[in-house]
């Protein structure tokens, strides 16, 4: 589970992620899109992963293309770091408060992409960021990881708050699921592989 680094180029984007799992909770990150590097960094910190992102996109156009690509890049990343996920525990969940927001995260490294995203319609800007792009970077994120991914925001008016408790119960529910499994000889499923 040594660092990976991952890059994607299109007419669009331009970005490259690096990703250490068992790292310190280390994040440098320049998407061009503040409220997104706030974001990508609670990923970082509180799923103490090391990160570094560094991407260029068609933002004069709008944010879209960045953030669905970096959700794209980061999910390769963490499928490549995992490689054949034997070993790792698997499944990770966490329940994150931030004032009157909660919400609920749920992964699975299953390789089946699915995601559920349970939560009222998040319309509105959190500054200059489109509040309904969290469900494209989610989205794009599952598919490249591999991972069943279930978000369920409970309550919250803040669409800050809401994003910010989605992003943190992402990160602790990905560094509970990746974490080493002592107990396993191969990958934790009755198949014996995913």
């Amino acid at each position: 589970m040594s660092k990976v680094t991952v890059e994607r180029k299109t007419k669009e984007t331009d970005i490259s992620v690096g990703l250490a799992l068992n790292g310190r909770g280390k994040a440098e990150i320049e998407t061009g899109i503040p409220f997104l590097d706030h974001m990508l960094s609670q990923i970082a910190v509180h799923g103490f992963f090391d990160i570094e992102i560094k991407a260029a996109g068609d933002t004069e156009v709008d944010f879209h293309h960045t953030v669905e690509d970096c959700g794209i890049t980061l999910g390769q990343a963490f499928a490549e770091a995992v490689g054949d996920r034997k070993g790792i525990v698997r499944y990770g969940h966490a329940v994150i408060p931030l004032n009157e927001a909660l919400s609920t995260v749920v992964v699975d490294f299953s390789g089946r992409p699915f995601m559920v995203f349970r939560s009222k319609p998040l319309k509105g800007k959190i500054g200059e960021f489109d509040a309904e792009l969290v469900e494209e970077f989610l989205h794009a994120f599952a598919n490249n990881a591999g991972i069943t991914l279930h978000v369920i925001v409970e309550h919250g008016n803040n669409l800050h708050h809401i994003a910010e408790t989605i992003f943190k119960g992402l990160a602790r529910a990905l560094d509970k699921a990746t974490l080493p499994e002592s107990r396993a000889s191969g990958a934790v499923s009755t198949k014996g592989v995913l």
